[in-house]
């Protein structure tokens, strides 16, 4: 009976605000009902207003977290998050190499909401040819497609071509998120599967500042959805449809672009 419990690792940075990272990401996977487990990465000062000053963690210890929960637990699946740099992601990318955590989503997170860096420049390159061919799932918005692929992206078939362009760098399974089209009255993200079945999703857009962690938070989602045993294509819908009530039954937190409303409840959901 032990370790029969779905369980889900999230490698990533922390946020002191606790709308993003491994704050926003333990929060959705406690929502959709898995027990989550963290490898800190970096520690950040962070609020609504911004990244204030990050802290990558030194490699042993990074090391020593993967292999005390490999070493105890049964994790059916994981994702990352903030990776800081360069030798951060190949820590990363070589203990996802020793030990089996189940299926891969990769957030390649590179810019806070406020605009503060989150992965070094020399860091992208590591992320585009090492991490992201470890990936089941990858899950960029339009500014992380247009620095993996070297495309400008502004159009929906752009997109799609940004999509084909993932999957021959290695990963399965793709999300181009849309959410940056500013001009659109809905965010539309454009899914590419492994077996190349493609579909769009689309929310109507929400009046709010308060969508700090939307990516953290739909990779989550998906990644506790994996971890549960649903398919690639449910799991990526289930993510959608619960940010999509994050920001419709939003709060107000903070003097900037506030978190999401993790408590909320998707519509028809048990």
């Amino acid at each position: 009976m032990t370790n029969d419990f779905p369980q889900a690792l999230t490698i990533a940075g922390t946020d002191s605000g606790g709308g993003a990272g491994i704050a926003a990401d333990f929060k959705t996977m406690q929502m959709r009902h898995v027990f989550a487990t963290m490898v800190v990465v970096a520690v950040t000062a962070q609020n609504t207003l911004g990244v204030q000053d990050a802290f990558p963690l030194p490699i042993k210890i990074i090391d020593e977290q993967f292999a005390s929960l490999a070493s105890d637990l049964k994790i059916r699946a994981c994702k990352t998050g903030m990776l800081a740099d360069a030798d951060h992601v190949r820590a990363v990318v070589r203990n996802l190499k020793k030990y089996d955590f189940g299926p891969l989503t990769v957030d390649p997170v590179m810019i806070a909401k406020g605009g503060a860096p989150l992965l070094s420049e020399d860091a992208i390159s590591v992320v585009r040819n090492e991490l992201i061919p470890l990936a089941d799932l990858v899950t960029p918005n339009l500014p992380e497609a247009e620095k993996l692929t070297g495309m400008t992206i502004t159009t929906e078939n752009e997109m799609i071509a940004a999509g084909k362009k993932l999957q021959t760098l290695g990963a399965k399974n793709v999300i181009v998120k849309g959410g940056h089209f500013n001009s659109a009255d809905a965010a539309n993200d454009f899914v590419l599967l492994a077996d190349g079945h493609h579909f769009w999703m689309t929310a109507s857009r929400v009046a709010t500042h308060n969508t700090h962690g939307t990516g953290d938070t739909i990779s989550a989602c998906i990644t506790a959805e994996l971890a549960k045993g649903h398919s690639m294509a449910e799991a990526i819908r289930t993510g959608k449809a619960y940010v999509e009530a994050t920001i419709r039954d939003g709060i107000n937190v903070g003097h900037g672009h506030g978190p999401l409303n993790h408590w909320a409840q998707i519509k028809g959901d048990d």
